[in-house]
């Protein structure tokens, strides 16, 4: 994937986030990084493209476009995904697997534009995991009530720990899925870029189909299709 701001500079690899502005708050040292100029960027893309197509519906009612089509066309795959995998009680947490799939997807696809990707990030994975894993624990409470607490006692006592642990490592098994595979292109592509800048034209372009589109889609896919699996587990049925 495409790493960013300078990496061809040096002409030496160059896939680490770096900081761009030091400042201070409540005596504290803090930096503006790669990261958050990426993520700046990735929310702003969404933002017009969400302004552009609502534009669209209230200019040509009646008379749908190219971009209104597609949007149409995300909107009902994303419904499609979301029942097909929850059932009708999922219809709520279409807002929710929406927004986390396009900003994943968003994410993966920005080394394309030349950025670091955020998603490369643990920073930027895990706190989506930590969101998923309240909503997966709110709706266990929800639907379970007391049988949320007392099922890690089953199907023997002696198995909490091991039931514990099970529940504690979602937000990881799903933030470090997420980083691992995308920074591992991140990797390869600054590894590309900096030791074969003399030679790396036109073919590189292969590889980022690879790990931007192809393993940037899929990733997109199995964090979202776990989350609602794991919510769904929690639910009677």
């Amino acid at each position: 994937m495409g790493t960013a701001f300078g990496i061809l500079a040096a002409k030496e690899p160059d896939f680490q986030i770096h900081g761009l502005l030091k400042f201070h708050l409540f005596g504290q040292e803090l930096w503006l990084t790669t990261t958050h100029v990426s993520i700046v960027i990735v929310c702003a893309v969404l933002m017009i493209f969400a302004v552009v197509v609502k534009k669209k519906l209230k200019d040509e009612p009646g008379k749908p476009g190219a971009l209104q089509n597609v949007a149409e066309m995300g909107i009902e795959a994303l419904d499609k995904m979301v029942y097909g995998s929850m059932g009708k009680r999922g219809i709520p947490f279409r807002n929710y697997i929406g927004a986390l799939f396009c900003f994943i997807l968003a994410s993966n696809l920005s080394g394309l534009l030349g950025v670091r990707p955020p998603t490369a990030d643990y920073g930027v994975t895990f706190p989506l995991g930590v969101i998923t894993f309240v909503l997966i624990q709110f709706n266990n409470i929800k639907y379970n009530k007391a049988e949320a607490f007392t099922g890690l006692f089953k199907p023997l006592p002696f198995l909490f720990p091991i039931n514990l642990i099970g529940e504690i490592a979602v937000p990881f098994s799903l933030s470090l899925r997420l980083f691992g595979n995308i920074l591992s292109g991140t990797v390869i592509m600054g590894l590309i870029y900096g030791l074969l800048s003399n030679i790396a034209i036109g073919w590189p372009g292969f590889l980022h189909i690879y790990f931007d589109i192809f393993s940037g889609c899929i990733q997109t896919y199995v964090f979202c299709m776990l989350t609602m699996v794991f919510i769904k587990d929690k639910m009677p049925d």
